[in-house]
């Protein structure tokens, strides 16, 4: 999961109101239910000792959660009297709301949907229509549009040498229109953000402007059928192929990285890998590796396996991203004078978001990091 997006949280001083809701209304007394659960959010963060003007907030912005189109669930951060992010969730998740120094943020990663930022082009002939699909939505970015050659009176031309010019002046048509495709995805690529390229349409075309990608975009490139530039094509067996692209996408990113895990955990221990047999894609493991990879700056992708034991565990902060201790005192010698405790999982996603790390959740029965928490650093120490 990119953690750009919660970079709000941190821009401002907790404490902080975590909340994740329910909000299906598939049954019959959907409104009645869904007023239990506001209402055990409400008593929730009450408990916790949230202050009255940011319990407001919250329910504030819960009244108005709409009847139709509702996500599965939302997660809620807010601080201040004020809702600072408000997130849909591809997945259900148990309501349940807390009041805590940092925002709570883990279970978002099980939670929220992996689903790459995709470019997809719709490829024919004559060019190509480009779509950008990210957190949930489609935006058009625009058009490529090479030059036709429709082989109009082509029937009527002989077989001679004024046939090979007539073929020879499509193929160069055809290269062009290729060449026009890709120089425009080129372009594209680096302002979308996007991590997963899919062509779909004319199967020739398609593997020609392929073909003439540069060697970084074409690693993040699969084909597709199913996928038309003509209006009012349906796009239903596209979209099943689009997100079984996304999953393949996910899933390797996820093995790749475990692999990278244990390449670099070398004899381990809730210390971690640091020894002279090391390779340079090192690896952490355990709270106090992290911690330190964490004021360092290496974190390059945090791992998270789901019902991590050591996720809970007491760590000191202080206001900075990179002020993180196993130990108060060791707070204090960096210059905290009044550290606080928070969750380990917290304040080190804090320190990701910060370092523009990545978080990858291990899927449930693959081999993990010992007490759920582990990292692929970004150099050695």
């Amino acid at each position: 999961m990119e953690l750009g997006f919660l970079k709000p949280l941190y821009a401002r001083p907790g404490p902080w109101a975590s909340v994740y809701i329910d909000t299906t209304r598939a049954t019959e007394d959907a409104p009645r239910q869904q007023k239990l659960r506001e209402r055990s959010v409400a008593n929730q963060l009450i408990d916790a000792g949230a202050d009255a003007y940011t319990v407001r907030a919250v329910m504030d912005r819960l009244t108005h959660e709409p009847v139709s189109g509702a996500p599965p669930g939302r997660a809620l951060f807010a601080a201040g009297a004020e809702v600072v992010l408000d997130v849909p969730l591809a997945a259900t998740p148990p309501t349940e709301a807390t009041w805590s120094t940092l925002p709570h943020i883990a279970p978002l990663a099980g939670l929220r949907g992996d689903e790459p930022p995709c470019l997809v082009a719709y490829i024919d002939r004559t060019g190509a229509d480009l779509e950008l699909r990210a957190a949930h939505r489609c935006e058009t970015l625009g058009q490529a549009n090479g030059r036709e050659w429709r082989g109009r009176g082509h029937r009527g031309v002989p077989t001679d040498r004024y046939e090979w010019h007539y073929r020879n002046k499509v193929e160069n048509g055809w290269n062009e229109t290729a060449d026009v495709i890709a120089g425009e995805i080129t372009r594209t690529w680096p302002e979308t953000g996007a991590r997963l390229l899919v062509l779909t349409g004319d199967p020739r075309e398609r593997r020609a402007v392929h073909h003439r990608l540069p060697e970084q975009i074409k690693a993040a490139t699969v084909e597709v059928e199913n996928g038309s530039r003509s209006p009012g094509a349906s796009r239903s067996a596209l979209d099943r192929r689009i997100a079984q692209a996304c999953e393949e996408y996910v899933r390797g990113r996820v093995e790749d990285a475990l692999d990278r895990f244990r390449a670099g955990r070398g004899r381990g221990g809730e210390h971690g890998a640091r020894g002279v047999d090391s390779n340079p894609g090192e690896a952490a493991e355990g709270v106090p590796a992290l911690v330190d990879a964490a004021r360092s700056h290496q974190v390059g992708t945090l791992l998270l396996t789901q019902d991590a034991s050591d996720a809970g565990r007491a760590v000191w902060i202080g206001p900075g991203a990179d002020q993180v201790a196993v130990q108060r005192g060791q707070a204090q010698a960096m210059g905290v004078p009044k550290p606080e405790q928070a969750r380990a999982d917290d304040a080190l996603l804090r320190s990701a978001v910060a370092a523009g790390a990545e978080l990858l959740l291990v899927p449930e029965g693959t081999k993990g990091p010992a007490g759920g928490l582990g990292a692929v650093l970004r150099w050695s120490g």
